[in-house]
């Protein structure tokens, strides 16, 4: 009798342990863009032209503003001329080499030398082209255009933001001991303004809680590709 006794609070404790560990989980939280950045340049310059507007779509790798670029255009077909002509007595120095032998090794070696330092040349010149575009890294919407044509910016100043919304996060925060019932990948519902529900993914559960608070962090990425969906708003995640 004493051992059944001794063996009810036991049973009891279990009993509210699997109670609350199939009660449908639900936290609150915030939505995230997929992807968010400020972009800037690495060389300082004057704002020449500026190719989109806030709230337009861009595709990865369109420019969507660039400096002045004149001197760097002269220097790269400068580099070019001289690559080409280097190209040429390169070639032709090894064509009478294989035939005729009427120049040394040490002349081809030298001509191919030549070659390379302009080649190389020529590809910083185009490099230092490029860097002077400040171009799209994936592809998504234009929310803010910090400078316009005519103003001088410093390298890495912000310039533009770009917010990838095709996909989006949950971010919220979970009890420590709550946050074990999620798994990697483990569907969910997320539940936004509203009332509208979609379909999402646990994609990311903090290895470890934070001391003061006791919560770690949480996120469930879900697809938006219509864009209906705005992030920023208040959400819910909900686990049955």
């Amino acid at each position: 009798m004493y051992k059944s006794l001794l063996l009810f609070p036991a049973i009891c404790i279990a009993s509210l342990c699997l109670a609350r560990a199939a009660e449908p989980l639900q936290l609150d939280g915030i939505t995230e863009p997929f992807r968010d950045v400020t972009l800037g340049l690495a060389e300082p310059g004057i704002i020449h032209q500026q190719f989109f507007q806030e709230g337009e779509p861009v595709k990865s790798g369109e420019t969507i503003m660039e400096l002045d670029t004149r001197l760097e255009e002269l220097e790269v077909a400068r580099r070019k001329a001289v690559l080409e002509q280097d190209k040429a007595v390169m070639e032709s120095t090894r064509e009478v080499f294989q035939t005729t032998k009427s120049v040394s090794k040490q002349d081809l070696n030298k001509a191919e030398a030549e070659y390379d330092v302009a080649n190389a040349e020529y590809n910083i010149a185009v490099q230092q082209l490029a860097n002077r575009r400040l171009t799209a890294p994936f592809a998504g919407s234009i929310t803010e255009i910090l400078l316009h044509p005519g103003a001088a910016c410093a390298p890495y100043q912000p310039l533009v933001r770009l917010v990838d919304t095709s996909r989006c996060y949950f971010v919220g925060h979970i009890d420590g001991v709550a946050a074990s019932r999620l798994q990697m990948d483990e569907p969910v519902k997320i539940e936004l303004a509203g009332g509208q529900t979609v379909e999402a993914k646990v994609c990311f559960v903090s290895p470890v809680v934070d001391a003061a608070s006791g919560l770690a962090r949480v996120k469930a990425v879900f697809d938006n590709p219509d864009g209906k969906i705005r992030p920023g708003l208040a959400a819910k995640l909900l686990v049955e």
